[in-house]
């Protein structure tokens, strides 16, 4: 099975076959902004939201600073979840191409010393 393709051209070759998509498209990245702007997003609420309520003795303006707080502690979730999901993402696709050129390496190692010893 030896073949004359650079192995490096064979690495691209089998990494567009396994279809991961490119890191570099724009879709990843704003999805990663708009999680990290979230979580920012929700401690400015989480903060404006005590901060009203601690202001004011109405019950009524107390209630919706607890409304606010908790659309804060919900933006914050959704925007840690993406933040995480995209950030991971970028990482295991990486270690996935690492690990697939590592078995490769090895795989010809191994018939390399074969071929020596037959």
């Amino acid at each position: 099975m030896t073949t004359t393709e650079p192995r490096e051209d064979r690495f691209v070759r089998e990494l567009a076959e396994l279809k991961i998509p490119d890191p570099a498209a724009g879709r990843a990245s704003l999805w990663l902004r708009l999680g990290a702007t979230l979580m920012v997003l929700a401690l400015v609420l989480c903060v404006s939201a005590y901060l009203l309520s601690h202001s004011t003795t109405d019950p009524l303006e107390q209630r919706d600073a607890i409304t606010l707080g908790l659309c804060g502690v919900g933006a914050g979730v959704v925007g840690a979840a993406l933040f995480l999901r995209y950030s991971l993402t970028g990482f295991l696709r990486f270690w996935l191409a690492r690990q697939s050129y590592d078995l490769n390496v090895l795989t010809e190692r191994l018939i390399d010393a074969e071929k020596q010893r037959g």
